[in-house]
Parts: structure tokens; C-alpha cells; sequence
């Protein structure tokens, strides 16, 4: 008998200003690390910037200092 899946829950699309609270750095910043490729990936939907949760997390995990 197979185990019952969780139902599908949609990654939460963050705006600017969500990600700005979260990382505490200034609009212009995300907007200037979108516009140079760096920074968390982010989704143009119409004419804003949308950021999956996960991919801030991934951006995040992978530009964590490693531990001494």
C-alpha cells in the first residue's frame, strides 16, 4: 500500500519589497543584482519582479560562509 502524497502547495512568489525586508537591502540593490545576473533569481511577471521563496533559499544556502 503506498503512502499518501501531501497535497501540491505552489512555492510562495515573494515581491521586491518582500525580499527587501527579508535580505535588508535597499531596492536599488535588487533591482542593480537582477540587472547584473547576481543575487536570488527572480520571475518578471507583466512588468514587476517576482522571487520563488525557494530560490531566495537557495541564493541564501549557497552564499553562506562556510564554517570554520
Amino acid at each position: 500500500m503506498t503512502e499518501p502524497t501531501a497535497p501540491w502547495r505552489p512555492d510562495p512568489l515573494l515581491t521586491v519589497d518582500d525580499v527587501m525586508a527579508w535580505l535588508r537591502k535597499p531596492k536599488h540593490t535588487l533591482y542593480a543584482w537582477h540587472s547584473r545576473g547576481k543575487g536570488p533569481r527572480a520571475i518578471r511577471v507583466g512588468n514587476t519582479l517576482r522571487y520563488r521563496r525557494s530560490e531566495v533559499e537557495r541564493w541564501l544556502d549557497a552564499n553562506t560562509d562556510p564554517e570554520s
